[in-house]
């Protein structure tokens, strides 16, 4: 791997979109990232993991597919079910897929990850950080920042990529 080599975690394909866009301006060279057993049902991880590929298409750019085990997420998140978006079960959620990240980029020999969660209104960039710095390799970048956000709901837009209206568990569903 080189210095500039670093796995992302990607959440779906239309956040990854801007996320890609930076981190190419930043001189970054990514590799996606796809580990997302917190999304549910699995038709829907389905779903965006084929958005994914259509934006790594794109951009010319790898992805590596983690195997969908969405029983062993709700055993990290047991007991924060009823929990509000933003809360106790997002902080676990988010320690479950940067570890896995981390794990993934020392075995493949990284010396960076990061995640496109930041991109998002929705999300806690500084939670998502202060979980992330647990963790060997991770690079904290703020995909919010230089109208991130918004860039990725137009490139979405103009790929004609799924978009989801959901977090991804079912929880978020129901509230």
């Amino acid at each position: 791997m080189k210095e500039n080599d670093i796995l992302v975690h990607a959440c779906c394909g239309p956040c990854s979109t801007a996320s890609i866009e930076r981190l190419l301006e930043d001189g970054w060279n990514p590799v996606l990232y796809f580990s997302n057993s917190n999304i549910f049902p699995e038709e829907e991880a389905t779903k965006r993991y084929e958005a994914l590929l259509e934006v790594a298409k794109v951009y010319s750019l790898q992805v590596i597919h983690e195997h969908y085990d969405h029983q062993s997420w709700l055993e990290a998140i047991k007991g924060q079910e009823g929990e509000p978006e933003g809360g106790g079960r997002c902080k676990l959620c988010f320690t479950y897929n940067l570890k896995e990240a981390s794990e993934k980029a020392q075995e493949l020999g990284f010396q960076h990850f990061t995640t496109t969660l930041t991109v998002s209104r929705f999300k806690n960039s500084m939670l998502i950080f202060s979980v992330g710095e647990q963790f060997p390799l991770f690079e904290p970048i703020n995909f919010k920042k230089k109208g991130g956000f918004e860039k990725s709901v137009r490139l979405s837009k103009e790929l004609g990529i799924y978009r989801q209206d959901y977090c991804g568990c079912e929880f978020s569903l129901s509230k």
